[in-house]
This record gives structure tokens, sequence and C-alpha cells, in this order.
């Protein structure tokens, strides 16, 4: 099946059967790295993406279902030249100690500005509440996105 969808802004191609998941799409399709593989259950978050500006699980999230909307990855937040914002903010905020878990927790953080420019610490946390970090830096995470919120991280 021909899959149509944007990914990044840009309109994108891919013959895959339409059961495959959303992340090997992405990963192995399109190389796009950084959505990575965690539980593979829609458990911790690692896999997250945007789907039409809203948080979605891409480890289980079947491609058929994609067609015709738009897909932000990790990579589509910035460049390493002129970074996101909230990349600004995790970066400074030393949010992250093996990466791994971040670029799901960035895409969740974005959607959440994006609707609410100045959330609250408990709005944040609840944005935040599917993604799960084996570092334990959750405070460095909400201080982060704190931080981008008073940057104007929001679209």
């Amino acid at each position: 099946m021909r899959i149509v969808l944007t990914v990044n802004g840009q309109p994108v191609n891919v013959e895959v059967d339409e059961t495959t998941p959303l992340l090997d799409v992405l990963r192995n399709h399109l190389g796009l790295k950084g959505t990575r593989y965690g539980c593979g259950l829609e458990q911790c978050g690692t896999c997250m993406v945007l789907i039409d500006g809203e948080p979605c699980y891409a480890c289980a999230r079947e491609a058929g279902t994609v067609t015709g909307r738009s897909v932000t990855t990790v990579e589509g937040l910035g460049t390493p030249d002129k970074p996101h914002p909230l990349q600004r903010a995790f970066l400074e905020e030393q949010a992250g100690q093996c990466g791994y878990c971040l670029s799901g927790i960035l895409l969740s953080a974005k959607a959440l500005l994006d609707r609410n420019p100045n959330p609250s610490r408990a709005e944040i946390v609840a944005a935040l509440d599917r993604h799960l970090c084996r570092c334990g830096t959750y405070t460095r995470i909400i201080a982060a996105v704190q931080r981008a919120a008073r940057m104007g991280a929001h679209a």
C-alpha cells in the first residue's frame, strides 16, 4: 500500500504494508532515527510523535492510519544550528542523562506549549505522565519545560 503523508513539513510517499508500525516507517524507511523503540506496548512514550499536532505513540500505530496526515518527529523541531526553544531549554537545564526518552518528551512538551503557552507545573506533569525516564531526571525535565514556556516556545 502506498502511504502518503507529511513528515516534518515534507510530503512523503512510502510503499509499505498498511499494518507496518509507524515507528518502523519513520526509522527504517525514512531514516529518521530520533524516534526510538522503547517497549512496543504504548507504555513508555519513547516512540511519541505528533500526528496533526497531538502526541501519539508510533510503536503500535499502523502506518495505514496516518495516510493524509501530518507527522512531526524530533527532527522536525529544530536544527543543530537553530535548536527549538524546547531543545535549548533542555540543554540549559541539563534535563537528560542518557537522552533515550527525550525525543518523545520533547514532542509531548511541544504539544502542551502549543495549546497552553503558560502551563502550570501540574499541567506539565499531566502532559508528560505517559513518559518514563529511567534516569529519573523528571525535576529537570519539568524545569526545562517551564524555561521553554518563558522563552516563548509555543507555536
